[in-house]
C-alpha cells in the first residue's frame, strides 16, 4: 500500500514540549506504517522531509499527481488536523477525495494517549 502522512509541528500535546509532541506524533506515523506494510511516498521530489507539515502544500502536489488514487492518509490525531479542518472544510473535502482512507493513528497505535512514547 502507499501512503502520505502529516505531522503537524505546531501541534502541543499536554505536558510535552512542541518538540516531544512532533516525535510522539514520529514514532506513532511510523509504528503504524510499518506494522501495516504503508510505504510513504513523496508526490514532490523536491520535498525535503518524507511528510507533510502543511495541509495545503499536499493539496497542491495531489492536485500536480497525475497517478490513481493513493491508499490512505495517516494522521496522528483528528486534534492535530482540527484547526486546518475547521478553517477549510472544502479543501479538507478535496484532500480526503484523494485517498481510499484516512487514517488517525492515535486511536490505532496508542492504547493510552502517547502510553508507548515514554518522555517523563
Amino acid at each position: 500500500m502507499k501512503g502520505i502522512y502529516i505531522i503537524n509541528e505546531q501541534w502541543q500535546a499536554k505536558d510535552l514540549t512542541r518538540e516531544q509532541s512532533i516525535e510522539v506524533q514520529k514514532q506513532a506515523m511510523q509504528i503504524y506504517l510499518k506494522e501495516n506494510q504503508i510505504s510513504a511516498i513523496k508526490l514532490n521530489p523536491l520535498q525535503l522531509k518524507n511528510y507533510y507539515t502543511i495541509p495545503h502544500a499536499l493539496l497542491y502536489d495531489l492536485k500536480q499527481h497525475s497517478g490513481n488514487q493513493l491508499d490512505c492518509l495517516v494522521i496522528f490525531s483528528e486534534e492535530t488536523i482540527a484547526t486546518f479542518l475547521h478553517s477549510y472544510p472544502a479543501r479538507w473535502i478535496r484532500i480526503k477525495s484523494y485517498f481510499n482512507e484516512v487514517v488517525f493513528v492515535e486511536k490505532q497505535v496508542c492504547k493510552q494517549p502517547y502510553s508507548a512514547f515514554d518522555y517523563r
